[in-house]
């Protein structure tokens, strides 16, 4: 009965790839109904016999009660973007430049909402939403309702995979028919409309909307040694993968394939908004690395973004939290890239004056990056009368005037008591990244200003239960939890409090760069300027912003503040001792490694007091060499300098 079981598991499973992922299928509908039915009865008879990928385990509902976070074990990081045909060759410049041997991957880029799933002994454990890069959601049970998703793999393996999660054009075209038949609204985009399916709390909505995957990265550590080999192998394990991907050395082949794409886009029954290029040889992805954000053996080129008419209405002046006065163009409302669009940016005062943008104007906009709308230029072919766009000359929410620096395209507010900039700040030191309040978001900061609570960062740990109940629309619970996150802020390591006081330049790595060195802030905040500029990987820009804002009679008053408020002053992250074995030494990492990942070979050359760079130079102390090493060692060796090997490393 079992082997009958385990047949009837392994036909569904195949007649719902051909159905959903290959859009060929073998059998009728009926057919399938038939198979289906008699797996049912007998899981009903056989219950301990009911295996683990069985379709049945793919219907019915369950109502949950929310998305508990989850923290990737490998991130997830964006790639960087790339326009124009000159943007991928200086890309693929910069990596032969040092590997003249690498080949590349081009995939379709398929518009859709990223997931992380988690296999052990080839089961389903975690499936997860992208997020941030390093805290998503957990959306297991959704991910399972989706039939081409394998809930066992074929080999029993542990591994973490990566892919994308995507509404087929027809399921989005079904689904859309059927709510417009409902009297209910529309969904703009397939990929708004996955991304919302997947975040539904009742998941027989999930199961209905036929959502499909492809996959197409192995985050944990592969045993493959090409991104070909990876695809093909998530293809063996049971995985949806898209074949129609080109295999090349030639940026001038990959630029043929992108327009041939480009040409059957609307053909294809997914959408896709670009085309993502990936170095072949995994080893030398490894040798490439990352930057804060991406990979540098990666771009996504993204096709030319949709462009609209629209008529320019009137402009808003926008404070942010570092005083830039920003203009937002009101429009007539468009259709652009699946979502209405009635404001879009202007940039800056440079750029209106570049463009000639006047109101009245009717003005091309479009979607830069896909994301946020534009106004790219005028359609002076259709101007009449217009004039010149005035521009404001006093701080729209503060009335102080502005002023246009000579380095900068930007009007700005230098009133350090400014309204907006006050709150933008407020936003800014509860976000994430920095103090990471919970609660604290934009419409709870413009209560607080407007009850005349808190005027800056440090005035919100004066801030009583009682003074926050006093907040419209704010209860007890909500009131003590709120109060709950910003004492709990307070123990937060000093970069995090560094990069929240908002210094202009001055972004969230640059925070933790100072406060290794200085250890506390108020020791950085008696740092001369030359100190700071020395620190590597900052500058004299860094360097100058800092040393000139703890300079001021404010900002000393609210490192006081903040201290009596019982804030922690310390970095609590990793610090090296000056004895450290590889204490100011400058290391390259090259090579295939065998027992260490490259982040922990990393990790470990930094604990133990080394600046770990991508380029081998004279400023190189070391190099760290694996097996199959090339240019880098090469250099090393022509410069003469020290090469060790990861045995050496592991047992330092």
């Amino acid at each position: 009965m079992e082997n009958q079981m385990k047949a009837l598991v392994a036909k569904l499973n195949q007649y719902a790839k051909e159905y959903y992922t290959q859009d060929n299928p073998s059998v009728s509908d009926a057919e399938y109904d038939r198979a289906y039915r008699a797996l049912v009865d007998l899981e009903s008879q056989y219950p301990e016999l009911i295996q683990d990928d069985s379709p049945t385990h793919r219907v019915g509902g369950l109502v949950l009660s929310g998305f508990d976070k989850y923290q990737h074990i490998y991130p997830l990081y964006s790639l960087q973007d790339a326009f124009s045909k000159e943007e991928l060759e200086r890309f693929d410049r910069r990596v032969k430049a040092d590997f003249p041997q690498a080949s590349y991957v081009a995939e379709l880029k398929i518009d859709g909402l990223s997931i992380s799933l988690s296999y052990q002994k080839g089961k389903l454990i975690v499936g997860a939403t992208r997020g941030d890069g390093t805290i998503g959601e957990n959306i297991t049970e959704n991910l399972k309702r989706i039939k081409d998703m394998p809930l066992t793999l074929k080999k029993p393996v542990d591994i973490t995979v990566r892919g994308e999660a995507y509404l087929p054009k027809a399921s989005f075209a079904a689904i859309n028919l059927e709510r417009q038949e409902n009297g209910e609204m529309a969904f703009a985009n397939p990929r708004n409309a996955a991304a919302g399916t997947l975040r539904q709390l009742d998941t027989s909505i999930v199961s209905k909307r036929q959502l499909a995957t492809f996959l197409y990265q192995e985050a944990s550590p592969s045993q493959q040694t090409s991104q070909e080999e990876v695809l093909n192998h998530l293809q063996e394990l049971g995985f949806s993968v898209n074949k129609s991907y080109l295999k090349t050395s030639s940026m001038a082949e990959i630029w043929k394939f992108i327009n041939t794409i480009a040409d059957q886009r609307d053909q294809l029954p997914y959408d896709i908004d670009g085309i993502v290029i990936k170095v072949n040889e995994l080893h030398l992805q490894e040798e490439l690395g990352f930057t804060v954000k991406a990979p540098k053996w990666a771009i996504a080129y993204k096709f030319p973004a949709e462009e609209k008419e629209a008529e320019l209405l009137s402009v808003d002046w926008t404070v942010g939290r570092t005083g830039v006065v920003t203009p937002t163009a009101n429009l007539t409302p468009v259709q652009l890239a699946g979502t209405t669009v009635s404001r879009a940016t202007l940039h800056n005062v440079d750029y209106i004056a570049d463009k000639d943008i006047r109101i009245g104007d009717t003005v091309i906009v479009y979607k830069a990056g896909d994301i946020i709308p534009a106004v790219l230029r005028v359609n002076k072919d259709k101007r009449g009368s217009q004039e010149p766009l005035l521009i404001p000359k006093t701080c729209p929410s503060c009335a102080s005037d502005l002023v246009h620096l000579k380095e900068e395209v930007a009007l700005r507010c230098i009133n350090p008591l400014c309204p907006n900039l006050i709150q933008r700040s407020l936003e800014h030191f509860a976000s994430r990244q920095a103090m990471n309040i919970a609660g604290l978001g934009p419409s709870v900061v413009e209560k607080l200003y407007a009850a005349k609570l808190v005027t800056d960062v440090a005035g919100l740990y004066d801030l009583t239960v009682d003074d926050l109940q006093t907040l419209p629309q704010i209860k007890e619970k909500s009131a003590e939890k709120l109060y709950q996150a910003i004492q709990a802020s307070k123990d937060n390591s000093a970069d995090k409090l560094l990069f929240g006081l908002g210094i202009r330049h001055v972004g969230a790595k640059a925070s933790r760069l100072m406060l290794e060195v200085f250890e506390t802030l108020p020791n950085l905040a008696q740092a001369d300027q030359e100190a700071i500029a020395a620190i590597d990987g900052l500058g004299g820009v860094i360097a100058e912003s800092v040393h000139r804002y703890f300079a001021t009679d404010q900002a000393k008053k609210l490192l006081t503040h903040l201290q009596e408020a019982g804030l922690n002053l310390a970095y609590l992250g990793q610090t090296v001792s000056k004895d450290a074995p590889l204490s100011g030494m400058t290391v390259v990492l090259t090579g295939k490694l065998e027992q260490l990942t490259r982040n922990e070979a990393k990790d470990k050359l930094e604990a133990l007091g080394a600046k770990v760079s991508g380029s081998v130079s004279q400023k190189t102390d070391l190099v760290v060499a694996g097996s199959d090493a090339g240019s880098k060692l090469k250099k090393a060796q022509s410069l003469g300098i020290r090469i060790e090997s990861e045995s050496w490393l592991r047992t330092l």
